[in-house]
């Protein structure tokens, strides 16, 4: 009985978004979508990372979001 992986391998059918190529040893994510870094104000490490949104807006995402570095509620703002 032939693996489930080795079958969309050898065809190229998706699954779920996801293309398995090399018979399901590596796996290329077809959904490519941007990221937004987000980085404390007060010490300047970036602790999260968010999926960006579909609508183009010109300013920066502003949120106040706990920083594990300064163990207190901080703003964090959108990097470059």
């Amino acid at each position: 009985m032939a693996n489930f992986l080795t079958i969309l391998a050898l065809t190229g059918n998706r699954l779920g978004g996801t293309l398995y190529q090399d018979y399901g040893k590596t796996r290329c994510s077809l959904d490519m979508s941007k990221k937004i870094v987000v980085s404390c104000e007060k010490c300047g490490s970036r602790n999260y990372s968010l999926p960006a949104s579909s609508n183009k807006t010109t300013e920066r995402l502003v949120l106040k979001k706990h920083c594990s570095h300064c163990n207190e509620h901080t703003l964090h703002r959108q990097t470059a």
